[in-house]
């Protein structure tokens, strides 16, 4: 299968206001699964490789406070780049190495009292800062592609908690808080995107509170899964073929 790259850099295809009402509330659901977690819960691993629950909440931790600072966020991509290597992973492997001393009650309550303040932030982000393309290009699915800074502070920096959430949830087996007016409105984005990715026909079924239907083109294959399980197929967390390894960032 072959994906075309697209000629202009990704933005956002969900509206501001949806896209900040999202943050707020993912923001705080995840706090809400940390403050939920038992003292053991901390040190289980996750399908992350080399994380345990301890390092995802950091690397959240540390995007909050990215986040909610340009100091800080200068800060940290300055430290990431004298890293060298893949920029992203510079960036979360500074952002867990710096939080390992942390007990889970400073992650939480240091979460606490950013996670407002990282939402008000990317609201006020100007819509000339938001247009603008980010100065590093971003691994999708084996390709390099360009981003407008818009998409990250819209979209990706709210499907990252959302993901490392469920990621959470299935290290812990804590409870997975999903609704569709939250949860639904998110899968829905990421079909969106991957619909345009892969161009091609197919019939979509996504099952549980998060899912829906959806149907591109004439003919093509039924895909029919759990709406959380569509997302890691995407991501990479799960074995996909077919349009499934069609991969959509988080």
């Amino acid at each position: 299968m072959t994906i075309t790259a697209p000629s202009t850099p990704r933005a956002a295809a969900m509206s501001r206001d949806t896209a900040m009402r999202l943050a707020a509330t993912e923001y705080q659901r995840f706090l809400d699964l940390l403050r939920a977690l038992g003292p053991g819960d901390w040190a289980r691993p996750t399908e992350c490789p080399g994380w345990d629950v301890h390092a995802m909440a950091s690397h959240a931790l540390g995007m909050v406070e990215l986040a909610a600072s340009v100091r800080e966020q200068h800060r940290q991509m300055k430290l990431a780049r004298s890293r060298g290597g893949v920029f992203i992973d510079a960036l979360t492997g500074l952002q867990v190495d710096e939080r390992q001393h942390m007990t889970p009650e400073q992650i939480i309550e240091r979460f606490a009292a950013r996670a407002q303040k990282a939402a008000r932030g990317r609201r006020r982000t100007p819509g000339f800062i938001r247009r603008r393309t980010m100065p590093e290009r971003q691994p999708v699915g084996g390709r390099d592609e360009a981003w407008t800074i818009g998409f990250l502070v819209d979209i990706i920096l709210t499907r990252d908690p959302w993901m490392h959430r469920a990621d959470i949830c299935r290290a812990t087996g804590a409870d997975h808080v999903l609704t569709a007016g939250h949860d639904g409105v998110l899968v829905a984005d990421v079909v969106a995107e991957w619909s345009v990715r892969h161009g091609q026909s197919c019939t979509l079924r996504l099952t549980g509170p998060a899912g829906g239907s959806w149907k591109t083109g004439d003919g093509g294959p039924l895909i029919e899964t759990d709406a959380i399980e569509f997302c890691r197929a995407l991501y990479g967390r799960a074995h996909a073929d077919g349009l499934l390894a069609v991969q959509v960032p988080f």
